[in-house]
């Protein structure tokens, strides 16, 4: 699913406009993404987390000549699945 359809099931299922969805759509988004650059989370129970994973600098090797290279430290978005999602898909 990308996000037109997205925008086109959720303003079905909720009586929207496709304009009004898109811009909760876009709202969720940009509040979840500011969240997680300031280092907080976002739980939403029943769903699911948001949050920050870090990853620590290390040695990695170079794939192609297998030169050893040095890797930086970074922070990446990590999504943890609520218990209730879990359960609805099995």
């Amino acid at each position: 699913m990308n996000k037109n359809e997205l925008i086109n099931a959720v303003a079905d299922k909720s009586g929207l406009t496709k304009k009004e969805t898109e811009k909760v759509l876009k709202a969720f988004t940009e509040t979840v993404t500011e969240e997680l650059k300031k280092g907080g989370k976002v739980q939403m129970v029943g769903f699911g987390t948001f949050e920050v994973s870090e990853r620590a600098a290390r040695d990695g090797r170079n794939p192609r000549t297998g030169e050893p290279m040095p890797i930086e430290a970074s922070r990446s978005p990590k999504f943890k699945a609520g218990k209730a999602l879990k359960d609805a898909i099995n």
